[in-house]
């Protein structure tokens, strides 16, 4: 009797990262988010995993919602290893909110669109990461979308 050899599920590390290394994040704001005592991006998450939560969040540093969800955004996207403080900002302006889009994206696709954007916003195509890296990013995204 043969017995079925199971694959080990491939499974990805998710990153936490210093608050300060999120993009666009003002010395103001990161001060803010640590008096409220969020230091990481993984605590960022933690701390707005609701509506009202985020909307919490934005009353207590009187900003307005779409920061704390854009930076939200960021610091999901963040914790794909392959994605980090790096490439999270060049996602979310490419379209891509969180790793379950991501993960669903075709990698030819979402190359052109950051292709794109790299030309429109910078007049360069030369920063455009590869299609492997951006096959890499759906990859991983996969895996933790799957968590």
């Amino acid at each position: 009797m043969k017995i079925p050899h199971k694959a080990p599920k491939k499974s990805v590390q998710l990153r936490d990262w210093p608050i300060e290394h999120l993009p666009g994040l003002s010395n103001e704001n990161q001060s803010q988010l640590e008096d409220c005592g969020i230091t990481t991006t993984a605590q960022l998450i933690r701390m707005t995993k609701t509506p009202a939560a985020k909307a919490l969040l934005a009353h207590q540093l009187q900003i307005n919602i779409r920061y704390v969800s854009k930076w939200v955004a960021m610091a999901e996207l963040a914790r794909i290893p392959s994605v980090g403080c790096q490439y999270c900002g060049l996602l979310l302006h490419a379209g891509v909110a969180s790793a379950s889009q991501l993960a669903q994206m075709p990698a030819e696709r979402l190359h052109q669109q950051i292709l794109r954007l790299h030309v429109a916003t910078m007049q360069r195509n030369d920063l455009t990461p590869s299609v492997d890296r951006v096959q890499k990013w759906i990859q991983q995204a996969k895996l933790v979308s799957s968590h």
